[in-house]
């Protein structure tokens, strides 16, 4: 059987006044049905705008896919025309996004934004569409729902409203969840809430979850599977908690040396040197080896592929990439 969700070598770029941008380069990554997948990485690594380009909701222009394939069940969403896209969105994909304030409609009441759903996709009445709506809102644990359900969204907190944002994904019951930074702004205690709802909320409808993410404390207990991305590329796969263990590329070891942790109490929290590149002009080789503490002669011209990851003997590791020419020092290091 096909993944629920297959991106295979996705390019996507944006062009731009000062040159062409290069969003992501040669990204590929699948889902299972009831699997998480959380991608990793810095504030401009590509992150969102292969979510984007998933879903198809890319600013075009000045973005566009220039390659690639994107599979949902095995049929390739690109070589759909507009309409067969848009009865796939929504109904069987789905996105929360991070700034539940913007994204929420400031003038409408959450009711019609959550009943509106039921009436455009299932044709349902007003009287019906209101009851799902409050039916969504107690499902997400909004308390009163039935006398909030005509509030607005500035009459609810951070939390609440990113409980609204994950009931307005789930309305119509979609395959596939792709949540991008749903805890951001929000303080550690209703972060675990929110991603408990989602991971409870998962395991029930047996959805497929892209994480999209750059704290990797929020992921570590929800995650089945990680892409580390860097530059527009995917630099690391691996397993969650063999990632943790055991990162096998130095970007990813410095993500997780970059955590604060009890048992260091009063040393300097470490930091990644330098700034990620700029995508107008990403630098030869390795994009990462301006800041890596390994780079090398060979790391400063020859781009790296992502290479299967394997122990001392050659046994593979399932499930494991890294797109370091040093790998093995990392892992064993």
């Amino acid at each position: 059987m096909p993944a629920l969700l297959d991106v295979q070598d996705l390019y996507v770029e944006f062009h731009t006044r000062d040159g062409v941008v290069r969003a992501v380069n040669g990204v590929s990554y699948s889902v299972e049905a009831g699997r998480t997948l959380a991608v990793l990485g810095e504030s401009g690594s590509g992150k969102s705008v292969t979510a984007q380009a998933v879903m198809g909701i890319l600013d075009s222009p000045p973005g566009r896919v220039a390659g690639g394939r994107i599979l949902f069940h095995g049929q390739d969403l690109l070589g759909m025309d507009a309409e067969a896209r848009r009865r796939v969105r929504g109904a069987r994909m789905a996105m929360i996004f991070q700034d539940a304030l913007s994204s929420l409609n400031p003038v409408l009441s959450v009711g019609f934004q959550l009943a509106e759903m039921f009436r455009v996709h299932r044709g349902a009445s007003r009287a019906q569409a209101r009851e799902r709506a409050v039916e969504l809102m107690e499902r997400v644990r909004i308390p009163a729902a039935k006398a909030r359900v005509n509030d607005y969204p500035h009459q609810f907190s951070g939390g609440m409203r990113q409980r609204i944002m994950i009931a307005m994904a789930l309305a119509l019951e979609p395959e596939l969840i792709i949540a991008d930074e749903p805890t951001t702004a929000l303080d550690v205690t209703v972060q675990a809430q929110v991603m408990d709802l989602l991971a409870e909320l998962q395991r029930e409808y047996r959805m497929g979850l892209v994480l999209i993410t750059h704290d990797l404390g929020v992921v570590a207990d929800v995650a089945d599977e990680i892409a580390v991305m860097y530059a527009g590329r995917i630099v690391e796969t691996a397993p969650v908690h063999e990632l943790y263990k055991r990162p096998a590329h130095p970007y990813t070891r410095g993500l997780l040396d970059s955590i604060p942790r009890l048992d260091r109490k009063g040393e300097e929290l470490y930091a990644i040197r330098g700034l990620p590149p700029n995508l107008l002009h990403v630098p030869p080789g390795c994009p990462f080896h301006p800041r890596c503490p390994r780079m090398r002669k060979v790391c400063a011209h020859e781009d790296p592929p992502l290479y299967d990851v394997t122990e001392d003997d050659g046994t593979p590791l399932p499930g494991r990439g890294s797109a370091c020419h040093f790998w093995k020092e990392t892992l064993h290091g």
